[in-house]
């Protein structure tokens, strides 16, 4: 990912795959729109679709543009997200439930959460793990989201919070996972996911849902190699590279290095325009020349 300058994808993909993680994840509780209507939505279009189905969609595009605002080791971040996700759907969003709760698929109970008095411990207990743990940040992410889901914290919504909240996690994994659309795979993989839930139930841990989502994951990084011939514009590289240098100062080779595959030409273009929109500051002349983000 790093070699292809694809740890942030470009623009227009991140656009389309962001549409993509918002409609599968909500296809995955019931919602019936689609990527065309839910682009509509976006671009403020006139869209004839049921009122819950349309505001499940908004708040999930307000919820997923707000990524950057929530602290993955927060339980109160995670609260507020659910409030922005569920308003207007439920009852007091963003509060946990103090009622026992049972999850039924068809005919059958699949699931009987935790009491309701039990709700707070076990997620203090869980962002302890999140927080201190010395596993590693991409495996604690998938233990999250199953401890998530068995503990099934809020009366609605715990679905689509697990599947945010494991993104917040990972994006701080790498950037690469903020606009990766994995939902859009366990949506095609439905039935297996919940088969990996349910099999982590009766085994007592989350290793058989660890394993799973590792290869969704997998297969979600896998496709976006796929796209690595995408080109990026000058604005992408930009941005990419503000990110890898952060305040330190660097020269048009330095830029030259990280971008293989442009010219000195276009070095030099993009440059000039990053500095004319007060992106850069430029010292030094000819030889000598140094950049540095502002």
């Amino acid at each position: 990912m790093n070699a292809v300058h694809l740890y942030k994808p470009p623009a227009e993909l991140r656009k389309k795959n962001r549409i993509k993680t918002i409609q599968s994840s909500l296809e995955i509780e019931g919602n019936t729109l689609s990527i065309e209507q839910i682009t509509a939505i976006i671009e403020n279009k006139r869209v004839i679709a049921p009122k819950r189905d349309i505001l499940e969609v908004k708040n999930a595009i307000r919820v997923y543009n707000r990524l950057q605002e929530f602290d993955l080791y927060s339980f109160k971040s995670l609260c507020r997200a659910h409030k922005i996700l569920m308003e207007g759907l439920v009852e007091n969003p963003g509060t946990i439930r103090s009622k026992s709760v049972g999850i039924i698929k068809g005919n059958v109970l699949a699931h009987v959460a935790p009491p309701g008095k039990m709700v707070k411990p076990l997620l203090n207990n869980l962002f302890h793990y999140l927080k201190k743990d010395t596993d590693l940040l991409l495996i604690k992410s998938c233990v999250f989201h199953y401890e998530f889901e068995f503990i099934h914290p809020f009366i609605d919504g715990n679905g689509r919070m697990g599947r945010l909240w494991q993104t917040v996690i990972l994006k701080k994994y790498s950037p690469v996972f903020e606009f990766l659309p994995i939902e859009s795979l366990i949506k095609e993989k439905q039935v297996d996911y919940y088969k990996a839930l349910s099999k982590s139930d009766k085994a007592g841990n989350s290793t058989s849902f660890v394993e799973f989502m590792l290869e969704i994951i997998n297969e979600a990084l896998k496709e976006l190699l796929k796209t690595k011939r995408i080109n990026l514009t000058s604005s992408d590289r930009i941005i990419l590279f503000k990110e890898k240098m952060e305040s330190k100062s660097f020269s048009r080779l330095d830029y030259l290095r990280n971008f293989k595959d442009i010219s000195s030409a276009t070095a030099s273009r993009d440059l000039k325009e990053a500095v004319k929109n007060a992106v850069l500051k430029k010292t030094g002349d000819k030889r000598t020349t140094q950049y540095k983000f502002k």
